[in-house]
C-alpha cells in the first residue's frame, strides 16, 4: 500500500513535470534537456517513495533511519532516471535528420524490452537501500534481485499505461488512464519485492 501510494505520487508528478516539459520546449532543444529534467525528477520520485517506504520499514525494523532511507531512495532514482534518458540521447544525436520518424517495435517487443529496463531498473533502484538494509537485517542481497523481478513485472505495465493513456479522447481520460496505472505498478511491485522484506524483516532478523 506504501509502495503503491508512493509511486502514484512520485511517478506522477514525474510525469506531469515531464509532460509540461515536453509542451514547452522546442524539438530540437527537447532531447538534452529532458535527459536534464528526467534526471533531476528522480529527486522528486525518489523522495516521496523513499518517505514512504521508510515509514514502514521503521515500524518493521527496529533502528532504519527513514533520513538514511530517503536519501538512498533519491541516489538511486536520481541514477535509474539519468541511465534511462541516455538511449533518447544517444537516438537524438545519431538520427542527425530530425524528420525522419523513428519506427517503433511492435507491442510484444516493446513490452519485452521494457522487462529488460525494470530489471536493470530494480537492481540500481535498490542498490543503495541495500547499504542501509544490510546494517539492519541478514541476508539483505536478496532486496536486489526481489527488486529486479519486481519491476520486470512492474515496467510492462507502465508502458501499457502509457500506450493506453495516448488512445484517450482527452487530457482527462488519460490522466486518469496513467494515475491507475501506476497506483497498479506501484502495488504490483510492493507486494513482490514486499514478500521479500518481510522475510528479511522476520526470519532473517540478526544485525539489532
Amino acid at each position: 500500500m506504501a509502495n503503491s501510494l508512493g509511486e502514484l505520487l512520485g511517478l506522477g508528478a514525474t510525469f506531469a513535470i515531464g509532460a509540461a516539459f515536453f509542451s514547452a520546449v522546442s524539438e530540437e532543444q527537447s532531447a538534452l534537456l529532458s535527459a536534464g529534467v528526467m534526471t533531476a525528477t528522480g529527486v522528486i520520485e525518489g523522495t516521496i517513495v523513499g518517505w514512504a517506504q521508510g515509514s514502514v520499514l521503521r515500524r518493521a525494523i527496529a533502528g532504519i533511519s527513514r533520513r538514511a532511507w530517503v536519501m538512498a531512495t533519491v541516489v538511486g532514482a536520481v541514477i535509474a532516471w539519468f541511465l534511462g534518458s541516455l538511449p533518447m540521447l544517444l537516438i537524438s544525436f545519431s538520427n542527425g535528420d530530425s524528420s525522419r520518424a523513428i519506427e517503433e517495435p511492435p507491442q510484444a517487443i516493446g513490452l519485452l524490452l521494457a522487462a529488460g529496463l525494470g530489471l536493470v531498473a530494480g537492481l540500481i533502484l535498490s542498490a543503495a537501500q541495500w547499504l542501509v538494509l544490510r546494517r539492519y537485517v541478514a541476508k539483505a542481497w536478496w532486496w536486489l534481485p526481489a527488486n529486479a523481478v519486481a519491476w520486470a513485472a512492474g515496467m510492462p505495465l507502465l508502458f501499457a499505461g502509457i500506450d493506453l493513456a495516448q488512445t484517450q479522447g482527452s487530457i482527462v481520460g488519460g490522466v486518469i488512464v496513467m494515475a491507475v496505472c501506476i497506483a497498479i505498478t506501484g502495488a504490483v511491485v510492493g507486494a513482490i519485492h514486499g514478500v521479500i522484506l518481510i522475510a528479511l524483516a522476520t526470519r532473517y532478523w540478526s544485525r539489532q
